[in-house]
């Protein structure tokens, strides 16, 4: 089992390529949540991952979210992912996860195994691949060039093949992250600013003469936030900020902020 979010397609794309890799089943994490029961069973040696794109250096709240609310069982009964044998613990399943960002990660896998934990899981790998930058919420962050975006992708093309062959094989022990320079201020300094006061849609807004009423914002809202041919936001807060909305608009009506800036959505190249 794969469990993945995105907002502008880096994290769909890499939660594809393991897919094709491993043939596991994947699922999109807004969909799993608007179930409302979730529960799932994992054979022995099954595995199960989870795609999700650092978000303010942090874990997207909606991956949480699911993490919180989800149910893992196994076919000795509610998974701890482990098992006793009288040579002492062995994992019963293998666990795994990756998350995308625009350069580096600071301690989100470290934040995604503390929720694990309180299931009593943990990740046997954790990879953290570089895609394209698409936040455009913090003046000091800039979208990168075409040129940029191409290396990225391509260097990310390469990091893969290797991701694929480690789940595959369910090799243990594997932590290849890019937590950057000075990671627990990117995660809990301005990490925690980002992800306590930017998480909101408070500061979208729509150019009323760029707009076609197109609808697509709407329908690819992953937390149903958006409503009317013309956006509105319903401010309930429940937005995830994964900018979806914004970077996917095909005119470029949707803006956050003051700053006009430009847009990305991951396209193979």
């Amino acid at each position: 089992m794969i469990f993945y979010f995105s907002g502008t397609g880096n994290t769909k794309w890499a939660a594809e390529q393991l897919a094709s890799a491993t043939h596991d089943s994947l699922y999109y994490i807004p969909d799993e949540l608007k179930k409302g029961t979730l529960e799932y069973t994992l054979q022995e040696g099954e595995r199960l991952g989870i795609c999700f794109p650092t978000h303010g250096w942090q874990v997207p709240r909606i991956v949480r979210q699911f993490i919180r609310k989800a149910t893992f069982t196994s076919p000795l009964g509610k998974a701890t992912g482990r098992r006793i044998s009288g040579n002492g613990i062995e994992r019963e399943f293998y666990i795994y996860a990756l998350t995308t960002c625009g350069d580096n990660m600071g301690h989100a896998m470290r934040i995604l195994n503390k929720e694990l934990g309180q299931k009593g899981l943990h990740t046997d790998a954790a990879f953290a691949i570089v895609m394209p930058e698409s936040n455009v919420c913090f003046s000091f962050l800039h979208l990168d060039t075409p040129e940029r975006e191409h290396q990225k992708i391509e260097a990310a093309k390469q990091r893969m093949a290797h991701i694929c062959q480690v789940v595959t094989e369910k090799q243990r022990g594997v932590e290849e992250l890019v937590k950057g320079a000075i990671p627990y201020t990117y995660t809990y300094v301005i990490g925690g600013y980002y992800n306590k006061h930017l998480i909101t849609d408070e500061h979208f807004w729509v150019d009323e003469e760029a707009c076609i009423g197109c609808g697509l914002c709407k329908k690819l809202c992953p937390v149903d936030d958006i409503e009317g041919t013309k956006p509105h936001w319903k401010h309930n807060g429940e937005c995830t900020n994964c900018l979806a909305c914004y970077h996917h608009c095909p005119r470029h009506a949707i803006h956050w902020g003051k700053m006009k800036r430009g847009q990305y959505v991951f396209k193979q190249s």
